[in-house]
């Protein structure tokens, strides 16, 4: 239970001010249609996320203990550092298929997706917390927490939204585990 809601806030809480919440916002400017616009950024997310878990777990089975930690813990001090630098959205990031609504959003979200820090983020806690399903649902589910207000309610909240504030607390937050996994602690985990 511990993955999945870690994985939840520290996503959703990254997710804040990310190019892909500014893509949410794009598409759902120009389509005005929420409904196939969540289900592509759901169905993006989940196949990008569960890579990216998968990739994580994978890792785990690569890693001597002792160095797992010690990746773990500079990735998650190095995500810190990451999370303070303000995303900044590329015009050809906008560039979308002319095909359906939900096909241009699935295609744009996991294309933007691709490196991004919410993507290492899942690689990351499924190395650390080695629950792939767990971490894949969290991350999912804050990139939906993230992201829906972000279509539903699109410039009504964009300015109102304390960025720095939330970009800040994430970064506490993943600087936070990379010390404890230095620290050990997770070695109630195997490493």
């Amino acid at each position: 239970m511990e993955a999945f809601l870690v994985s939840t806030g520290i996503v959703a809480l990254a997710e804040i001010g990310d190019k892909t919440q500014l893509l949410a916002f794009i598409l759902a400017a120009k389509f005005r249609r929420p409904v196939p616009i969540i289900l592509g950024i759901l169905a993006a997310t989940l196949v990008n996320h569960g890579f990216a878990g998968a990739l994580g777990a994978w890792i785990t089975s690569l890693l001597a203990p002792e160095t797992l930690r010690w990746v773990l813990g500079v990735s998650f001090l190095a995500m810190a550092a990451w999370t303070l630098i303000p995303d900044k959205f590329e015009e050809e990031d906008a560039q979308l298929p002319r095909s359906g609504v939900f096909i241009a959003t699935l295609i744009a979200f996991f294309l933007a997706e691709m490196g991004d820090k919410t993507q290492v983020a899942t690689v990351a806690l499924a190395a650390q917390y080695n629950a792939l399903f767990a971490v894949v649902a969290g991350t999912t589910l804050g990139m939906m927490l993230a992201n829906v207000p972000a279509v539903l309610m699109g410039d009504r909240i964009a300015d109102r939204m304390p960025v720095r504030l939330v970009h800040g607390i994430a970064a506490a937050i993943f600087a936070v585990l990379g010390v404890a996994t230095l620290l050990g602690a997770g070695k109630s985990l195997g490493f």
